[in-house]
């Protein structure tokens, strides 16, 4: 892969989402190919340790990312007690698809193809508002996810490529992979990392969590972006 030859822009923004405003942290690297907004699961957030290991391989292949939180303040104090909203998909998808409009309505961002990373419960929000969303989502990545939560319809309608990684030891959750798997009609893959547990906190498990999520956006987002500049090639001439 490419590594980018300057320092990627970083800054804190601010979502509009509905009627509840969320914060973000935003990273574009120079010439980056698309921009991957992060679905957290239950009980975690943007300060996700896991998951900014994950976007910090994404940024060195060239692809932008924006970690953000999912819920408010009020909410995730609420959520910490009573964790109604960690499973609330509708909630989770709703806030996906606010801030995927979010960035199309930014001018440095509205013409960047954008894909979807998920983990746990943020992987079936993930999945919903990329059904929906449909051809303005390039590619879906899951990490450890819970896909079946999605519904089968959901996962029918999905057109982006969608990879769904899970521990090799997470003998539950592989289960319900393989019936989420069967679902999608899109392009799709199923990897299994020997050795994993739910989290990937084994030696070098993550690391290939994000080996193989940068090799898929970067296939995906870059195979959009040239389409992109086809089309307006095309339309110029």
């Amino acid at each position: 892969m490419t590594q980018p030859t300057h320092p990627p822009l970083a800054r804190e923004v601010r979502l509009a989402c509905g009627d509840a405003s969320l914060y973000g942290d935003l990273v574009l690297p120079a010439d980056f190919c698309g921009l991957v907004l992060f679905a957290h699961g239950s009980g975690s957030g943007r300060h996700s340790a896991r998951n900014r290991q994950v976007a910090q391989k994404l940024q060195q292949a060239g692809v932008g990312t924006l970690l953000f939180d999912l819920l408010t303040a009020q909410e995730e104090q609420v959520d910490m007690h009573t964790r109604e909203h960690r499973f609330d998909i509708s909630l989770l998808t709703r806030r996906m698809q606010d801030a995927t409009l979010w960035v199309l309505a930014q001018e440095d961002l509205k013409q960047a193809p954008i894909g979807y990373f998920g983990a746990s419960t943020g992987s079936a929000a993930a999945l919903i508002a990329a059904a929906r969303l449909g051809d303005r989502i390039s590619a879906v990545v899951s990490r450890g996810g819970r896909p079946d939560l999605a519904g089968p319809v959901a996962l029918a309608a999905v057109t982006a490529p969608t990879l769904l990684i899970v521990g090799g030891d997470d003998h539950g959750v592989i289960e319900l992979n393989e019936q989420a798997f069967e679902h999608l009609q899109c392009e799709r893959r199923l990897a299994i990392v020997p050795g994993a547990t739910h989290l990937f906190e084994e030696r070098g498990t993550l690391e290939q969590v994000a080996e193989l999520a940068a090799d898929w956006f970067v296939a995906h987002l870059k195979h959009k972006a040239g389409a992109k500049r086809a089309e307006k090639s095309e339309q110029a001439s």
